[in-house]
């Protein structure tokens, strides 16, 4: 809810004679429609003074999401819309969900917060002995941190430091070999082994730069070229770890499905086959399920597919059911027994976060698995995932949609200005944003990935709500291609 300062200086500044916490009569488990003055009011102080993520401020017009319930949320008007975008592809529980609530409450009745620097709480300790039981054999060790691109940044770092201090130590051991459009964060390190031309290029003076390998997932961006077969993609890979022998500390990727290249589906094998090169040639292996993890694509995790247990496992976004801001990078005893040393040995790992380790965090994150586990949730999604295909299939038809791409429960529909040869549209059309904005008409909040529409609920909504939800998208899209 909005602050009380904030209620009161709409109240002074705009008079209504509707509270702002009047009740919605609409629904009644989804309050307010705020009055038109105090809508206008915050509005204007969005534009004024929030600089919102990836968006052209210039352009930016106000949406302000009061609340949610389930898979939907409900603006300051009233207004509902499907999460067809898991805020960010977070949100697998859903909004508002009673256990997650109740844990959230129970643990801020104990402590907020404690520092992860030196000391600990229960409730992260608990939650780490949890990650490593249902993490993948080998990944024994838990480094909290704050989100995504901090858990990468983590691996990284670790990795680096880790062959410094190997036995025998492998320093000439500083490559990281990287997917081509892979996108691993926003930081400056998560930017060296990204490869979104769009998020990154700017910032490459200030980084390093890594060996990249082209993705089997999605034709080249620059070039057009399509992507290259399974055994073309991991001879790419082998050359690189011989040609750069005893450079390379680790390979980086996000297994399965690159998600914000554009949901871009590695064939089957792929994973597997670079897991086997990486133990071949010593290269550490680090996969980045910060959106792959926590169910999206079937699974727990998208490595159990393949049978892959890595060095590092980087999670965040359903770490905690996007409740709390909360990463976690879980490693091996391998790793781990590198940095173990007397103080003067200066072995210890000199990385950390405020609030890495956060007892609220830790406390819905521990609850949302125990979610995942007595609702049987990854039970629940093969219907669920083939109701998505089969809207996706219809989709496909549809006169300027080109590839479609699916994994687990995300889909990613191109939209194309001639389907017969694949063209696109001129980047400066925005059809993909277009047809997304054209979904909030029919109910629905997605996101795009350029020209890219990405369909990715909560895990939790119901086969009803996807219909409406595929059907949302579908016009959009038929409205920004019209």
């Amino acid at each position: 809810m909005l602050s009380k300062e904030t209620l009161e200086a709409c109240s002074r500044l705009i008079p209504s004679d509707q509270p702002l916490d009047e009740r919605n009569t609409r629904n009644r488990s989804m309050p307010v429609a705020f009055a038109r003055g105090q809508q206008d009011l915050l509005r204007q102080w969005d534009r004024e003074h929030v600089w919102h993520a990836f968006t052209q401020m210039q352009d930016y017009e106000p949406l302000l999401i009061e609340r949610g319930e389930g898979a939907w949320l409900v603006d300051t008007d009233g207004r509902r819309y499907l999460d067809g975008s898991a805020s960010m592809w977070c949100t697998v529980h859903g909004h508002r969900h009673p256990r997650l609530d109740a844990a959230l409450a129970a643990q801020a009745a104990k402590v907020a917060h404690t520092t992860n620097l030196g000391l600990s709480n229960p409730t992260a300790v608990e939650f780490a002995r949890r990650l490593v039981e249902v993490a993948p054999p080998g990944l024994e060790k838990v480094f909290f941190s704050g989100d995504g691109s901090s858990a990468i940044e983590t691996a990284l770092k670790m990795a680096f430091q880790f062959w410094i201090q190997a036995a025998p130590p492998q320093p000439r051991r500083t490559r990281f070999v990287a997917i081509g459009e892979a996108y691993h964060g926003d930081t400056l390190g998560a930017i060296g082994v990204g490869g979104v031309d769009r998020f990154t290029a700017m910032f490459q003076p200030l980084t390093f730069h890594a060996i990249r390998v082209p993705s089997p997932g999605g034709p080249c961006p620059a070039t057009g070229t399509p992507a290259p077969s399974l055994a073309e993609s991991l001879a790419a890979v082998e050359r690189v770890f011989t040609a750069h022998a005893g450079e390379v500390a680790a390979l980086i990727m996000e297994p399965l499905v690159q998600m914000a290249a554009g949901i871009y589906v590695h064939p089957p094998g792929f994973l597997r086959g670079v897991a086997e090169l990486c133990r071949r040639h010593d290269v550490l292996l680090i996969l980045d399920e910060v959106a792959t993890g926590f169910g999206r694509t079937g699974t727990m995790f998208a490595c159990e597919q393949e049978q892959v247990s890595p060095d590092f496992l980087c999670l965040a976004k359903g770490l905690t059911a996007g409740y709390l801001p909360m990463a976690a990078t879980l490693t091996t005893g391998r790793v781990w027994n590198a940095f173990l040393g007397t103080h003067a040995d200066r072995r210890t790992f000199f990385h950390g976060h405020t609030y890495g380790g956060n007892p609220l965090a830790a406390a819905v994150g521990l609850e949302s698995l125990n979610v995942f586990r007595d609702d049987r949730v990854l039970e629940s999604l093969p219907p669920k995932i083939e109701r998505l295909r089969e809207h996706a299939a219809r989709i496909a038809r549809l006169d300027h949609v080109g590839a479609v791409r699916q994994c687990g429960l995300v889909a990613g529909f191109d939209l194309v200005a001639d389907k017969t040869t694949g063209q696109g549209y001129p980047w400066q059309e925005k059809r993909g944003m277009r047809a997304s904005l054209a979904a909030r008409s029919h109910g629905a909040l997605v996101r795009p990935l350029g020209d890219t529409v990405v369909i990715m609920p909560p895990l939790s909504i119901t086969l009803d709500e996807l219909d409406h939800l595929a059907a949302a998208v579908e016009a959009g899209i038929l409205d920004a291609t019209a």
